[in-house]
C-alpha cells in the first residue's frame, strides 16, 4: 500500500499515557460523505476517538506481533461518526511495545518512544478523497491515566479528566507538538486474526472483610480483564485495587504473581466517577478494594472480561457433572490465554505466547474456537522470528526473550530448536488443516515447517536421535520436585525423537498434499530413519527406554512402534497407569497423547479411569478443589488449601486441558475422517460411568452433532451430518458404515469391554 500517514509521536512524555488529537473541517463541494474509513496502528496501544465517540469496541489495538517485522493495522468504518467540523483523537499506552515483558523486570525491548498512526480516507459522492493523517500538524497532550502497565496495573486521576480535547476549538494548557519517528511503514500489515475487545461481564458474587481487615470480592469465575467500577467521594481519595487467582489462608494469594503488582488505582475528582483500566488486564477471580470511600455497594464494581474474538464452535457435556465443570475450565482458560497471543498464563510477570502450550492445546482450541485466523496471525510471527533465527523456533512468539539477559546458572542456556516447543512450527499449520481444510496454511507455512525440520536435522547425534543440546522434556512432570519442573521421569532424547519423527512425518505429508514430490521423498526418508534409530537405541521388546507412562503414550500416539511392539508398549502403559492408581504421572509431552495411546491399544477403561480419577495429580483434582480454569501444575494448591512452594505456579494454563480433544473424539464420539470435516467420523467409544453425552461442532461445512445415551445394555446413537459432507460411523461390535447428510439414529447392543475403536 502506499501510505501517506506517519507514525507520531508525542513531544513530551506525558506519564506514558499521550493524547494525540487533529481537528479537521469537510471539504466543501463535494456532496454528501460516502464513506470514512479508519486505518489505525501503533508501536505500544491505541484507543481512537472521532467526535468524543469511540471508532469500535476494540481494546488493546494493535495487539503485540514480531514487532520488528510485522505491526497490525486494523480498518474501521467510522461514516457514522463523522461531522463538518471534526476532531480525531489517539490515546496511546505501553502495552507490550513499551511496558514490561518477561520475568527478569525489563520493559521497552522494542522501542523507547510511543507512536499513533492513523489515515482517515473520506469519500464524498463525486469520488472526492479528503485524507486526515498523522503527521506533524497533530498537537499532543496529558491524558487521566498517569501509569499503565500490562503486568503492573493502571493508575486513573480523575481529576485529570478533560473531554473538551475531543471538541472542535480547544486549546488546552500544557498541550503541545508531535514528532515523525523513523518507522518503516512497510512494517505494517492487516490484521489476519481477530481483534480484542469486551467479551462479556461478571458480577461480584460475594463481599467480605478478610482476617487482616481487607474488602474482597469474589467473582465465581477465574477470568480475564479488568474491573470497571463507579464511585463517589471526596476529591483526591485514591481506591486500590489488587488482582489475584486464589485466596491463602483467606487472605489474597498474591505470591504465585511473582512481580506483577496487578493493582489499578482510581483517584477520584468529587463526582460521580467511573474507570475502566482498558491499558492494563488481570488473571483474577478476587479482587481486594481498599480506600473505597464509605460502605461498597458490590453492583458498583463489574469484571469485564476480554479477549481475542473468537466464536465459539464445539460443545461437550455428558452425564458426569465433574467432567462438565472440567470441560468447563478448559473453555475459560483458552479464552483468557487467548488475549492476541496464545500464552502460558495471564496474570504473573511472563504471559508470553509459549510455543510448547499451543503445540499441545491446539486441536482443543480448533474445537472450541474458530481460530483459524488467529493462529495463521500468529503463525506470521513463527515464521519472521525463525527466518531472523536461523530457521530456529524459539521458546516464545514473538521472542522477547532475545532481548533478556540470562542470569549466570539460568536453567535455560542459549535458545535453540526445543522439542515439542519449535515442534510447534509444524503441528499447529497441521492442527489447522485438519480442523477447517483448508490448504492455504499449509502452502503459507511450508518453508516455516520444512527450515524446522532441517534445522532439528542438523542437530541429531551420529546415533541418529535428537539426544542432544537442551530439551525442556516432559516438563511438570507431576514427579518432578517443585523447584526443578524439568526433572521428569521419561529420558529427554526419547521425547525429542519422538517429537522429531512426528514433525518429519507431518512435513512429509504436507509436501505430498501440496504436490511437492522432491521434499516429500527428503522428509519421508528422514522420518524412517528417525523411526529406525528409534527403535533401535530405545525400544527393546516393546519396553521403551526410561519406561514411564510419557515415553509409551508418545511411541504409541506417533506411530513409533511395530505392531507387536505397540502392543505390549500399550499392555505397559496400562500397567504404570493401574500401578499408579489411575493418578496422573504424565507432563506437557505425555498429557497430551496418553488417553489416545491407551484408547488405540485396547486399553479404553484405563483411559476413563485416567480422566475420572479425582485424587491428586489428576484431571479433576482441581475441579474438586474449586478450580474454574486449568492449572498449571497438577497440585498448584495442595489438598490444604496451600499454594504449590514452587517458585512458578499458575492457576490458568491451558495446555494440561489438551485432555479435552480426546473428550471430543472419543467420548463425545465426534472427529474429522478427512480434513475440515467434508468427511465426519461418529465414533463414541462409551466408557467409565458416563451413562451419556452430547458433542456439537460448528464445522466448515455446517452443523455436526453426535448424542448418546446408554441404558439397558443398548447403545442409542442421534447424529447429525452437515449438507455437504458424509460420515464415517464406527459403533462397538458394529461393522463400520458410510452414510451421507442428514440426521440419522442408530441404536446397538453394547457390551463392556477394555477393547476400543481407533479415531484416527
Amino acid at each position: 500500500m502506499t501510505w501517506h500517514a506517519r507514525m507520531i509521536a508525542a513531544d513530551t512524555e506525558f506519564d506514558g499515557a499521550p493524547l494525540l488529537r487533529r481537528e479537521f473541517r469537510l471539504e466543501d463541494g463535494h456532496g454528501a460523505v460516502r464513506s470514512a474509513v479508519l486505518t489505525l496502528s501503533a508501536l505500544g496501544v491505541v484507543e481512537a476517538t472521532l467526535n468524543g465517540r469511540p471508532v469500535s469496541g476494540d481494546v488493546l489495538t494493535p495487539g503485540w506481533t514480531s514487532y520488528e517485522w510485522r505491526v497490525r493495522y486494523t480498518e474501521i468504518d467510522v461514516t457514522a461518526l463523522v461531522e463538518t467540523e471534526s476532531v480525531l483523537g489517539l490515546a496511546l499506552g505501553n502495552g507490550w511495545y513499551r511496558g514490561r515483558l518477561g520475568w527478569g523486570g525489563g520493559r521497552a525491548y522494542y522501542g523507547e518512544e510511543l507512536g499513533g498512526f492513523a489515515e482517515l480516507t473520506i469519500t464524498f459522492e463525486d469520488g472526492f478523497e479528503q485524507r486526515i493523517v498523522t503527521d506533524e500538524s497533530w498537537t499532543s497532550g496529558p491524558s487521566a491515566v498517569v501509569a499503565n502497565d500490562l503486568y503492573d496495573g493502571e493508575t486513573i486521576d480523575a481529576r485529570r479528566r478533560d473531554d473538551a480535547w475531543q471538541r472542535p476549538g480547544f486549546d488546552g494548557d500544557g498541550w503541545t507538538g508531535v514528532h515523525a519517528l523513523d518507522f518503516d511503514t512497510a512494517k505494517l500489515t492487516p490484521y489476519i486474526g481477530p481483534t480484542v475487545s469486551r467479551r462479556e461481564e461478571v458480577a461480584v458474587q460475594r463481599v467480605w472483610t478478610s482476617p487482616s481487615g481487607h474488602t474482597l470480592l469474589d467473582f465465581g469465575q477465574n477470568l480475564v480483564g479488568w474491573l470497571r467500577i463507579r464511585a463517589q467521594g471526596p476529591a483526591g481519595t485514591e481506591i486500590t485495587v489488587r488482582h489475584a487467582e486464589v485466596l491463602e489462608h483467606d487472605e489474597l494469594g498474591t505470591r504465585p504473581l511473582r512481580s506483577a503488582e496487578a493493582t489499578d488505582r482510581f483517584v477520584l475528582s468529587g463526582g460521580d466517577d467511573e474507570f475502566e483500566p482498558t491499558f492494563t488486564f488481570h488473571g483474577f477471580r478476587y479482587a481486594q478494594i481498599d480506600g473505597w470511600p464509605g460502605e461498597l455497594d458490590p453492583a458498583a464494581v463489574t469484571a469485564v472480561v476480554i479477549g481475542s474474538e473468537l466464536d465459539r464452535i464445539g460443545t461437550f457435556r455428558c452425564s458426569d457433572e465433574l467432567l462438565n465443570r472440567f470441560h468447563e475450565n478448559v473453555v475459560w482458560g483458552m479464552r483468557g490465554n487467548f488475549v492476541d497471543v496464545p500464552t502460558d498464563c495471564p496474570q504473573r510477570d511472563e504471559r508470553l505466547g509459549w510455543t510448547g502450550d499451543i503445540a499441545a492445546f491446539a486441536p482443543t482450541a480448533a474445537f472450541l474456537f474458530d481460530i483459524d485466523g488467529f493462529l495463521k496471525d500468529w503463525l506470521r510471527d513463527v515464521d519472521a522470528e525463525q527466518r531472523n533465527h536461523d530457521g530456529m523456533i524459539p521458546f516464545v512468539v514473538p521472542d522477547v526473550l532475545k532481548y533478556i539477559p540470562r542470569p549466570a546458572g539460568s536453567q535455560f542456556p542459549d535458545p535453540d530448536s526445543t522439542a515439542l516447543w519449535s515442534d510447534a512450527g509444524v503441528w499447529v499449520p497441521w492442527t489447522l488443516w485438519e480442523a477447517y481444510g483448508d490448504r492455504e496454511v499449509l502452502e503459507a507455512q511450508f518453508d516455516s515447517m520444512t527450515s524446522h525440520v532441517r534445522r532439528v536435522r542438523s542437530l541429531l547425534s551420529p546415533t541418529g536421535l535428537w539426544d542432544t543440546g537442551f530439551q525442556f522434556g516432559d516438563w511438570l512432570d507431576p514427579d518432578a520436585p517443585p523447584e526443578n519442573p524439568a526433572a521428569a521421569k521419561a529420558d529427554k532424547g526419547v521425547v525429542a525423537t519422538a517429537c522429531a519423527y512426528r514433525s518429519a512425518d507431518l512435513v512429509a505429508r504436507t509436501a505430498h498434499l501440496l504436490g511437492r514430490e522432491d521434499e516429500q521423498r527428503e522428509f519421508a526418508e528422514h522420518a524412517a530413519r528417525l523411526r529406525a534409530a528409534f527403535n533401535e537405541h530405545y525400544v527393546d521388546n516393546g519396553r521403551v527406554q526410561s519406561d514411564c507412562t510419557t515415553v509409551y503414550a508418545l511411541a504409541i500416539a506417533f506411530g513409533l512402534l511395530d505392531e507387536e511392539d505397540e502392543r505390549v508398549a500399550g499392555d505397559r502403559l496400562a500397567e504404570l497407569a493401574e500401578a499408579a492408581q489411575y493418578r496422573i504421572s504424565t507432563g506437557f509431552a505425555g498429557t497430551p497423547f496418553i488417553t489416545d495411546a491407551l484408547s488405540k491399544t485396547g486399553h479404553l477403561d484405563v483411559a476413563y479411569r485416567l480422566l475420572t480419577e479425582r485424587a491428586c495429580p489428576s484431571w479433576l483434582y482441581p475441579v474438586t478443589m474449586g478450580a474454574t480454569t486449568v492449572w498449571e501444575r497438577w497440585d498448584s494448591m495442595l489438598p490444604d488449601g496451600s499454594i504449590n512452594p514452587g517458585q512458578m505456579t499458575s492457576f490458568n494454563h491451558y495446555a494440561l486441558g489438551a485432555v479435552a480433544d480426546w473428550m471430543h473424539r472419543v467420548v463425545g464420539g465426534l472427529a474429522p475422517a478427512a480434513p475440515g470435516y467434508a468427511t465426519v467420523l461418529i465414533a463414541p467409544q462409551p466408557g467409565g460411568d458416563i451413562t451419556e453425552a452430547e458433542t456439537v461442532l460448528t464445522t466448515p461445512r455446517g452443523r455436526a452433532s453426535v448424542s448418546w445415551t446408554l441404558q439397558g445394555g443398548r447403545l442409542h446413537v442421534e447424529a447429525e451430518v452437515p449438507e455437504g459432507a458424509d460420515a464415517v460411523v464406527r459403533l462397538p461390535g458394529q461393522e463400520e458404515q458410510r452414510v451421507p447428510a442428514g440426521q440419522h439414529v442408530f441404536d446397538v447392543a453394547h457390551q463392556e469391554t477394555s477393547d476400543s475403536v481407533a479415531t484416527r
